[in-house]
């Protein structure tokens, strides 16, 4: 398939779980792929399996200042940036009253502020036209207790999902959101659960899935390609849930 053939792409967030399957269908389109990555080991490890030929790029997703840099190094290896899939982010779920102000500073500079900044740093990397897909999540829908904060910070992607694209269309931007639910991937098992208490919470949320499973990262994944080809040309400011059914039936 060749859907983004020539295009150059950057997925933050790459090195595991849907950001790496992302990064394998862009490639496997036809695309130029760049991945970010915080953990020398995994971004070292997500370059060995994807080839040579990807771009590996060490970033902290919740460093501000930090995203001119990614932003530099695009430019220097592309010259210009056709996709753009904001990826990273953490899952932090706890009850209202354990959080203080340094995991609430942690999460939302990770799955909201680096982004809106990464994108201001693209502005001039970026062709006409253009994509950016934004990873959200159906917590951002459904009023799921221990969610506060992250389901917050996907509400802010979302709205920015709008508002970047009313923004940003006159230069050819298009910015669009996919929000998966549940996804089998290795992020679950970062919360530091017991495996009895990872377990619990597994099966609690698989219960809430009309689909009766977990999603997958590819599900994701063939989403995200659609909204970065020419295909969604005419899908702006718009989202596409992919959640088993949770947050409709």
């Amino acid at each position: 398939m060749d859907r983004l053939k020539g295009k150059r792409a950057l997925i933050t967030g790459g090195t595991s779980g849907i950001g790496l399957e992302t990064a394998r269908h862009f490639l496997s389109e036809g695309a130029r792929v760049a991945i970010t990555g915080n953990n020398p080991a995994t971004l070292a490890a997500a370059k060995r399996e994807l080839g040579d030929e990807v771009l590996a790029i060490a970033s902290d997703a919740g460093n501000a200042a930090a995203q001119k840099a990614v932003a530099q190094e695009i430019q220097q290896a592309f010259g210009q940036l056709d996709v753009l899939c904001v990826n990273a982010g953490i899952v932090d779920l706890r009850p209202i009253e354990q959080w203080d102000e340094a995991s609430y500073d942690r999460l939302l500079s990770i799955n909201l502020k680096g982004p809106f900044f990464l994108v201001q740093a693209l502005l001039p990397v970026f062709a006409n036209p253009a994509s950016i897909v934004l990873n959200a999540s159906v917590n951002a829908h459904i009023g799921m207790a221990t969610s506060s904060i992250y389901a917050a910070s996907k509400a802010g992607l979302l709205s920015l999902a709008r508002t970047l694209s009313g923004e940003l269309i006159s230069r050819g931007i298009r910015v669009n959101a996919v929000s998966p639910g549940p996804v089998k991937t290795a992020l679950l098992t970062r919360l530091g659960l017991p495996d009895a208490d990872l377990q619990a919470m597994s099966k609690s949320i698989q219960d809430q899935i009309p689909a009766g499973r977990f999603g997958n990262a590819a599900e994701v994944a063939q989403a995200i390609v659609f909204f970065a080809s020419d295909e969604a040309a005419f899908a702006i400011g718009s989202e596409l849930v992919i959640d088993g059914g949770m947050s409709t039936l």
